[in-house]
């Protein structure tokens, strides 16, 4: 058995590959939930609440994202539970919607109203679904893209976030779209850099930093949209490139040009919380121990076929 990078001693164990048996509903909650945990304390990120407080918020800290995480896991493990005994269909799409706003209200008794977590837990819920009969990450974010497409007759015509608003207005893809899509920022952007990142020696929180910078660079992020407009996302992912370009996380100019970054994210109250959902998404895809691909055969079936 093996725990995931940087997870701590009192985190159940995750258990390795080599048993093709799918993951259980109680352990992709698990994962989901822990994902959030290891986002919410990476740190320093630019804009976003971390361990050294709320960042670009005034409403928000680590304990109260900490803790809208776990009165998730209820929500994560129905979802998964659904998918388990649920065709992939309008059916299981209208039940995850169901599920999803009525995690949405726990959220907001537990945080007394912030909206702390539910662009991720539309991106986790989908995911977690998608991952129970999934062989790799590519096929579950190709499952959950197919997921996202599918209609729910049951969300009311007047309801719009601000992250729908944002989308309409500005012509982007938004948590909606980057589902559909499959995922494209978790699959091709954080989860390559991630890797690189580890293959190339760095500690495990520079990884993960500079993967958020790499997706805060490229997405069009509502949520900075959302507060800053077409000006602000792009003070956002200039920054982050800028970070990347001085060598990342990892090196002195790097994280001189990060903290630079975070002092005007929060000096504007910038928060590229689109893009910390996504690598939330990524450390969740990462920490799923699927079932090894043993033919070409195999491999060939679980390719994404949209």
């Amino acid at each position: 058995m093996t725990h995931p990078p940087s997870s701590g001693p009192g985190d159940p164990p995750v258990i390795a590959g080599g048993d093709a048996q799918a993951p259980s509903a109680l352990l992709l909650a698990d994962l989901a939930v822990r994902a959030l945990h290891e986002e919410a304390r990476l740190g320093p990120k630019p804009g976003l609440v971390d361990h050294r407080g709320g960042g670009a918020h005034d409403d928000m800290d680590l304990p109260l994202l900490l803790a809208s995480a776990e009165a998730l896991r209820p929500v994560f493990r129905s979802a998964a539970d659904a998918a388990k005994r649920t065709d992939l269909g309008v059916g299981l799409r209208e039940e995850l919607g169901r599920l999803g706003r009525a995690g949405d209200q726990v959220m907001l008794r537990v945080t007394q109203g912030v909206n702390t977590h539910r662009g991720a837990l539309w991106a986790l819920g989908l995911l977690v679904a998608a991952a129970v009969d999934a062989r790799d990450e590519r096929e579950a974010a190709c499952r959950a893209g197919r997921l996202a497409a599918l209609p729910d007759r049951h969300i009311p015509a007047w309801a719009a976030s601000h992250g729908e608003r944002v989308r309409r207005r500005y012509g982007v893809c938004g948590a909606r779209g980057e589902a559909e899509a499959a995922f494209p920022h978790v699959i091709g952007v954080a989860l390559p850099r991630l890797r690189r990142a580890r293959a190339a020696g760095l500690a495990e929180d520079l990884a993960r930093l500079d993967a958020l910078l790499e997706v805060m660079s490229l997405l069009d992020d509502t949520c900075v949209l959302h507060r800053g407009g077409l000006e602000g996302l792009r003070v956002v992912q200039h920054g982050a490139a800028r970070v990347l370009r001085e060598g990342g996380a990892g090196t002195e100019s790097g994280r001189a040009a990060l903290m630079e970054l975070d002092e005007r994210l929060r000096a504007h109250r910038l928060s590229p919380g689109g893009s910390g959902d996504l690598l939330a998404a990524a450390l969740f895809l990462d920490m799923v121990p699927w079932p090894p691909l043993r033919t070409e055969a195999e491999r060939g079936a679980a390719a994404c076929r949209r």
